[in-house]
């Protein structure tokens, strides 16, 4: 919006850049969390759009729902976005090469650049020369337990971690703040190089600024990495969002 004004048509008319955001048909962090860190953002507008992931079941655990989440990329390439991310955390628990094929095909189908919440922290943790890492999440530790081998297999270790013990997927939005940052202190503990707060139904990103500044660890939440990753595949200088983050100080790559 144009400074002193009070027309809404201005913020509108002043966005030249939309990021594109898959998310599951039970999240509600994802489009809140994304419209505030777009707040600071002023030239860019989100738009979302839903995969059926639902309760405590997966039809689909062991892979993506392919059909559905193309069809998905398919009804944001509509709107002629700049990117589309996966804002989904589900490639931790099938293979991070599972959310590789899904940006090589969402760019196939769409023709627009893509990427996904986990592979833009691994872009992270391979910037900064993070091998270890803590883990905190909202999930019962069956689920959980899912993350760290593939994580393994790209070379970064769990050295420490903490879950709600939650099953519902709609749960997870549930977590109070207080129960996250205690999570994270406690993982802070084991001093690994990064914490990751790590699905994107878990209302973790608005608390990560001050976590970092108290336990000097550096602090990746699904959602805001995701949308940082965005900005950067549509050349948006990400520093207006280091209220967010220490990952917004970091530029394009």
């Amino acid at each position: 919006m144009a400074e002193g004004s009070d027309n809404p048509l201005d913020l509108y008319r002043g966005q030249t850049r939309g990021l594109g955001m898959i998310t599951p048909s039970s999240n509600i962090v994802v489009e809140r969390m994304t419209a505030a860190i777009l707040r600071d953002f002023p030239s860019v507008s989100g738009h979302f759009s839903r995969i059926r992931v639902v309760g405590s079941s997966d039809a689909y655990s062991d892979d993506y729902d392919w059909e559905g989440m193309l069809s998905a990329a398919e009804l944001l390439g509509h709107a002629q976005l700049d990117t589309i991310c996966w804002n989904g955390s589900k490639g931790g628990s099938i293979g991070l090469d599972a959310d590789r094929k899904l940006v090589a095909s969402i760019t196939d189908k769409t023709g627009i650049a893509a990427c996904t919440s986990t592979l833009a922290i691994e872009e992270l943790f391979l910037r900064k020369g993070i091998s270890r890492f803590g883990l905190v999440t909202p999930y019962a530790t069956a689920y959980a337990s899912k993350i760290p081998p593939h994580f393994a297999r790209a070379g970064f270790t769990c050295v420490a971690q903490a879950h709600s013990g939650l099953t519902d997927n709609f749960s997870y939005c549930t977590v109070p703040d207080a129960d996250i940052v205690a999570m994270v202190r406690d993982v802070a503990a084991s001093r690994p190089q990064a914490i990751i707060t790590y699905c994107t139904n878990f209302p973790a990103a608005h608390l990560v600024d001050v976590l970092e500044r108290e336990l000097g660890i550096p602090i990746y939440d699904s959602v805001s990495i995701g949308v940082w990753k965005s900005l950067c595949l549509a050349n948006v200088p990400t520093a207006p969002g280091r209220r967010w983050g220490s990952a917004f100080a970091e530029a394009a790559g």
